[in-house]
């Protein structure tokens, strides 16, 4: 494994926070790149906490074939890291016949404080030789964390009410939030057997250690074009909740009493009610006393040449009573080297400090959608934390 390397970027928000940006490991042979790197902790007692950070192989040959989830892991605070180790038993492929292979993907840990266990969280994706299946069912699945032993359970799914409405349907890429009863809010994007659209819904889940089961599901969100909205996050700020959605030709942000149940969705804006320029690609928050914050990538930071303009990840904060970004708080997290950060997580490992955590996707347009070793923008699958260290 590579020495750190440690960068301070130029205070943001001066009033809020600063900015750390630290390489984790790089090295990239044209052929796999490690994607989806997220992050939970583990607490101690008597020193910082453990964090355990997931992410999986992707081939950069196809679209979205993922391999078995890996672990790396921190006992120091990132000072020193250990791994990428496989878990390729208990959060590999599975066999189910016929030619078709299914994969544990979009996975997000997150420690589960009622039950005392790190949870991780994503959805099932299916292959035939090789090639993501179309029409193919989704679920929801998880895998528990044995601390002590560094090993995670086998992939699990979470059991949905009986027909076809929830036949593909998936807690993929997601932020939940865990209520102080220990219940769990989990968004997730789901569809109907042969339905075109994908709509958004968050559903109470009840977690023993063990076992994750829905408990209840809250209302549908819908946008009826192209396929539909995806990809939701969830955070609690204050006395309301906050969903943030993705959809293809823009993001969208909805609030909530409870939860579960949510007003209609509204276009990501400015506060000046311009248009975020946030698309087709997820979008995160960050929570702190100091205000609600959206972590996001946009058009028109000089990245055409960026795959869906997924790079660089900024950060705002966000005016919680017209739910728009302010501009002026705009921020750098992780700067661009030509490959897409959009896959990325966030982590609250105290409370002084939250990172974002990214991996550099090595894909890029096609028709030689595979980036080179020696592409001109540097980039190299480098695996970046962005701490930010509150004020």
């Amino acid at each position: 494994m590579i020495p750190f390397l440690t960068l301070l970027i130029a205070p943001a928000m001066a009033q809020d926070f600063e900015i750390k940006l630290e390489k984790v490991r790089s090295g990239y042979d044209g052929t796999m790149c490690w994607v989806h790197a997220r992050a939970g902790i583990v607490p101690a007692a008597k020193s910082p906490p453990s964090v355990v950070l997931t992410m999986q192989k992707l081939l950069l040959t196809g679209s979205d074939v993922f391999y078995a989830l890996n672990e790396m892991r921190t006992d120091d605070l990132g000072k020193t890291w250990s791994g990428p180790v496989e878990h390729g038993e208990t959060l590999g492929r599975r066999d189910e016949g016929n030619g078709v292979v299914v994969a544990a993907s979009d996975f997000w840990p997150a420690w589960h404080a009622t039950s005392g266990k790190l949870l991780g969280i994503g959805h099932t994706v299916r292959y035939l030789n090789n090639k993501v299946m179309e029409g193919a069912p989704r679920q929801t699945v998880y895998s528990v964390y044995d601390a002590g032993r560094r090993v995670w359970s086998k992939w699990d799914t979470v059991e949905m009410p009986e027909g076809e409405r929830y036949f593909n349907a998936g807690a993929g890429s997601v932020q939940r939030v865990d209520l102080d009863n220990g219940d769990l809010l989990v968004p997730i994007y789901h569809k109907a057997k042969g339905e075109k659209f994908s709509k958004v819904s968050v559903m109470r889940c009840r977690f023993d250690g063990r076992k994750l089961r829905m408990l209840e599901m809250g209302n549908e969100l819908a946008v009826n074009e192209k396929r539909g909205v995806g990809e939701p996050s969830l955070a609690r700020f204050g006395e309301r909740f906050y969903l943030t959605v993705r959809h293809d030709d823009r993001g969208y942000v909805s609030v909530s009493k409870d939860g579960l149940h949510f007003e209609p969705l509204r276009e990501w804006l400015w506060d000046d009610g311009s248009g975020l320029g946030n698309y087709n690609t997820q979008q995160h928050w960050v929570t702190h006393e100091k205000g609600l914050f959206l972590v996001y990538t946009r058009k028109g930071a000089g990245n055409d040449h960026v795959f869906r303009h997924r790079a660089p990840l900024f950060i705002a904060k966000v005016d919680v009573g017209t739910l728009r970004v302010i501009r002026a708080t705009e921020k750098v997290l992780v700067p661009q080297r030509g490959a897409r950060l959009g896959n990325f997580g966030v982590t609250k490992v105290s409370n002084g400090e939250t990172w974002v955590t990214a991996s550099e996707w090595m894909q890029t347009w096609g028709p030689n959608y595979v980036m080179k070793p020696d592409n001109p923008h540097g980039a190299d699958n480098t695996l970046w934390v962005a701490r930010i260290v509150w004020k």
